[in-house]
């Protein structure tokens, strides 16, 4: 497995990551966030069109298919290889018109769109790795259009790494030590990448004046089934069956990713 250093993971390691969304478990992950996502969507009076802001964008997986519902979506990535494939994917899903693309550094977003706001804001994956996430979560919730805009942040869960070193490799070792850890070695390029709680979450958004309107696991059972079980044929079950222990705290408190979703306050006039 190729190392990349920090600055290098997400330009030299973006065709790995393209390749890793398309595996069922990156599958999984993208399908969860966009279906708990439109679900809060559902409950929002439709503007039209509403604008949406995605924040370290990656390859644009699920961006794209809110520029397909009619939104109008800004990609911001600091990464132009990532960049590039999401150009590919635009493309291909024939939203062009609907789409723009800022290769950007997602920490001043403050100083990105002076005076623009967002009905919708994506931070899927982002926090883990930015220097500061406290900035980043600043500068989206100032980016809101008013109380009605939502914030969707989806995260790597620190109880879920402690269940994948002992249940995938057996490393109790591991396990032990994720109980308390603030970073993780990733398998997919090698380098740190930071674990976040549901209650450090939750206090992050209380900092910033953002009420929680839903708190959903992702992928609490699918990485842990035995091999007998095709992730390829029975990916509709293991997606529903996903979808129900998601939403139920008890697991969602197990899974490897946390996905939260916010308002912001009333904007004064």
């Amino acid at each position: 497995m190729i190392t990349w250093s920090e600055d290098e993971r997400f330009q030299h390691g973006a065709q790995d990551y393209a390749a890793y969304l398309e595996t069922p478990e990156g599958r999984l992950r993208t399908d969860l966030a966009f279906a708990n996502l439109q679900d809060s969507l559902s409950r929002t009076v439709a503007r039209r069109p509403m604008h949406v802001l995605d924040l370290g964008c990656g390859t644009g997986a699920t961006a794209v298919r809110l520029a397909q519902l009619g939104m109008r979506v800004t990609f911001v990535d600091s990464s132009e290889a990532m960049l590039a494939i999401a150009k590919g994917v635009v493309e291909q899903a024939g939203v062009t018109d609907r789409v723009a693309l800022r290769h950007a550094d997602a920490a001043q977003l403050s100083n990105l769109f002076p005076g623009a706001k967002f009905d919708v804001i994506l931070c899927h994956n982002l926090l883990e790795y930015v220097e500061d996430p406290s900035t980043v979560l600043r500068g989206a919730a100032g980016a809101l259009r008013d109380a009605s805009a939502i914030l969707s942040i989806l995260v790597r869960n620190r109880a879920g790494e402690v269940l994948k070193a002992a249940i995938q490799t057996g490393d109790l070792a591991a396990a032990e030590a994720n109980l308390t850890a603030e970073w993780v070695q990733e398998s997919l390029y090698g380098g740190n990448v930071r674990l976040f709680t549901a209650n450090g979450l939750r206090t992050m958004f209380e900092d910033q004046s953002l009420t929680l309107i839903a708190e959903r696991g992702v992928r609490v059972i699918a990485d842990y089934l035995p091999p007998r079980i095709s992730r390829e044929s029975e990916y509709e079950r293991i997606f529903e069956l996903e979808r129900k222990l998601g939403s139920r705290p008890e697991f969602a408190a197990m899974a490897r990713y946390i996905h939260v979703l916010a308002r912001g306050m009333e904007k004064s006039a």
